[in-house]
């Protein structure tokens, strides 16, 4: 197989030769597309550019959210019953300011708002006074976690991207610092925490303890606790040794944790103060996502096929009640504060919206309202090796089919495909297409044992997965659009030079493809936890045999290709976009290539969204032959 890379001098964005391919390639685009993207931007402001909320974190008097609407992203104030009012609009920052994440002191006097320019990960925490607005300190690069001690002092995670740790440990690594608003800071905890290590910081319920969570990339970790304002306590209380432990909680003298050991699908436990352990709540059928403690109770999450509900118990282990919903649900964030229990909700048909929790009921605090009135089936089909896969069938009842059917796919690190919002692609659906969502292997639909059997040298499988759905689908009547994000555009990469047959057209966003350099390239060395190390022979064979960007073959007919990224990913390379391209153009495929010059892997402005996804419809649209209203 030949291993020359034509297009490595693709990797120099700052290249003036770079630059005219990009330029040249945007233009090339746009003249395929011809005007069609117009007839889309209206119709998914409407939909897509309602009040959402995308993060958001609890205080005394109420909560801090992160909202993004037609004007932007807001940093607002909801009080418990559900006044809102407007602190800070991205706009007063600069056009392509975009808020990641806000983090209120205790009295919610104070907040830090992490903030980035188009989408980029490195960024700003800005700490300032709520009511006046005052910037009070500063700091720069990846920061996040930030955990409140007081008034006047914060513990926060700082990311290293490149270069070391400040105790000498080679990127990518992270430390935890303890930081006060004078400026002043030291590193309370990481010291000679290897490479590849991630930490997550869990304040509980009443704040009076700190739980630390150490990971080793997405398969491995370990908890560590104590005291929140008293480093000096924190200890070891759980190795999760070759598996995962997260953490849950403290009450009564007692920490609560989550282990994915046995089967993988997690089982709660009591850790006392003097070591010993007990089972609250053993493995059911379903993986528990994520667990918390306020209190007596424990609120687990569960994923059930894809959607999530909440399963309350006593401390004793007894179920209590449950949270399920009326339509498949995503529960992308659980937060408590004291006896608040706070969740942020979405469907395919909802927007994300705040819901407070009480007893057997949830009440509404803040959202859009609106329904996009789709509705939502669900299927099975099955894999190569006879295992079966889960996926969502999204259509608009009421319009006549187009035949068509986007395939939406991830497919790692153990995130799961949930029900989102479709407002960005709600034309596509009022136009008779298919939206599908599919849950395969390396994700945690199923469990750590699910995740495990799409990594390293297992993702084989999760290509075979995608590809069953595709083949479902087809078998249904319909043309299939293979679309996939980041990982999942690895994903779509890999099945398009596998089996080019299944897929239509293939639209591949943010993507890995260049399976031999990942690692290379900004902060890559961290996925080959996931993914293996292609500086390791063993792993190097396996990457190769699906690299998408070295299989690609001079005598196979590929389906016309659109990838897509943003000059602002300093997660993902764009380079991996700019290659796949170029390679697939130098064997005479019909590939296209849009690069944003105002996003990143975090996202973008709304507006800059707005126009990415009305770019996509149109690729689509003009490839199939599909008809949009004028």
């Amino acid at each position: 197989m030949e291993l020359v890379d034509p297009f490595i001098w693709l990797e120099d964005l700052e290249s003036s030769r770079t630059k005219e391919f990009i330029k040249m390639e945007n233009k090339r685009f746009r003249e395929y597309i011809n005007g069609l993207n117009k007839l889309f931007i209206e119709r998914i402001k409407s939909y897509y550019l309602v009040p959402v909320v995308t993060w958001f974190k609890p205080c005394t008097d109420g909560v801090y959210a992160i909202t993004r609407d037609a004007r932007g992203y807001k940093l607002v104030f909801i009080n418990w019953d559900g006044v809102v009012q407007e602190i800070m609009s991205s706009r007063d920052l600069g056009g392509d300011t975009i808020f990641s994440a806000v983090y209120p002191s205790r009295d919610c006097s104070l907040v830090a708002l992490e903030c980035s320019t188009a989408g980029s990960d490195e960024g700003y925490v800005d700490v300032f006074s709520v009511d006046t607005l005052e910037k009070i300190d500063r700091l720069a690069g990846c920061i996040g976690d930030i955990v409140w001690i007081d008034k006047y002092r914060y513990y926060y995670v700082r990311f290293y991207r490149c270069g070391e740790t400040i105790d000498g440990v080679k990127a990518p690594a992270e430390r935890v610092f303890l930081r006060d608003t004078s400026g002043s800071e030291e590193m309370v905890f990481g010291k000679g925490i290897p490479s590849n290590h991630l930490v997550t910081l869990y304040p509980t319920w009443d704040y009076s303890r700190l739980l630390i969570m150490v990971s080793y990339g997405w398969s491995k970790s370990s908890v560590y606790a104590g005291v929140l304002d008293n480093p000096c306590s924190w200890r070891l209380i759980a190795s999760g040794g070759e598996h995962l432990v997260k953490p849950a909680g403290f009450y009564a003298g007692a920490y609560y944790l989550v282990y994915y050991d046995r089967e993988g699908l997690g089982r709660i436990v009591r850790v006392y103060e003097n070591g010993s352990i007990e089972e609250v709540v053993s493995e059911t059928k379903y993986p528990i996502e994520e667990a918390i403690v306020v209190r007596d109770r424990v609120y687990a999450v569960y994923i059930v096929d894809g959607s999530n509900r909440v399963v309350v118990y006593s401390l004793d282990g007894v179920k209590l009640y449950e949270h399920s919903f009326n339509e498949p649900s995503s529960i992308h964030q659980v937060e408590a504060f004291m006896d608040k229990i706070v969740i942020n909700k979405s469907s395919f048909n909802k927007p994300a919206t705040l819901y407070i929790l009480a007893e057997k009921h949830t009440r509404e605090l803040y959202g859009a309202g609106i329904d996009l009135g789709l509705r939502v089936r669900e299927e099975w089909t099955t894999s190569s090796d006879g295992t079966r896969i889960h996926y969502f069938i999204v259509e608009k009842e009421g319009v006549a089919r187009n035949q068509t059917a986007i395939v939406y796919g991830y497919g790692g690190f153990g995130l799961s495909v949930k029900p989102f919002y479709l407002g960005m692609i709600y034309p596509y659906l009022e136009d008779g297409g298919l939206f599908i969502a599919a849950n395969l292997r390396g994700g945690g639909e199923y469990g750590e044992k699910w995740h495990r059997t799409g990594m390293r040298e297992n993702k084989q499988m999760v290509f075979e997965d995608y590809k069953a759905v595709l083949k479902s689908v087809r078998e249904k009547g319909f043309k299939t659009i293979a679309w996939g994000i980041s990982n999942g555009g690895l994903l779509v990469a890999a099945t398009l030079t596998q089996s080019p047959e299944l897929v239509d057209t293939a639209v591949i966003g943010y993507p890995v493809i260049d399976m031999l350099r990942f690692h290379k390239l900004y902060i890559g060395r961290l996925w080959t936890t996931e993914y293996g190390d292609p500086d390791n022979p063993r792993d190097r064979e396996y990457l190769l045999k699906y690299s998408p960007y070295h299989n690609l073959r001079g005598d196979v007919e590929y389906p016309p290709t659109l990838v897509y990224t943003g000059l602002h990913d300093d997660r993902v390379h764009p380079a991996h976009a700019l290659k796949f391209v170029a390679r697939l153009q130098s064997i005479g495929a019909k590939a296209y290539l849009r690069v944003e010059t105002s996003s990143g892997h975090r996202g973008s402005t709304p507006e800059v969204r707005v126009e990415e996804y009305s770019d996509i419809l149109a690729f689509i649209y003009k490839t199939l032959g599909l008809t949009a209203p004028v």
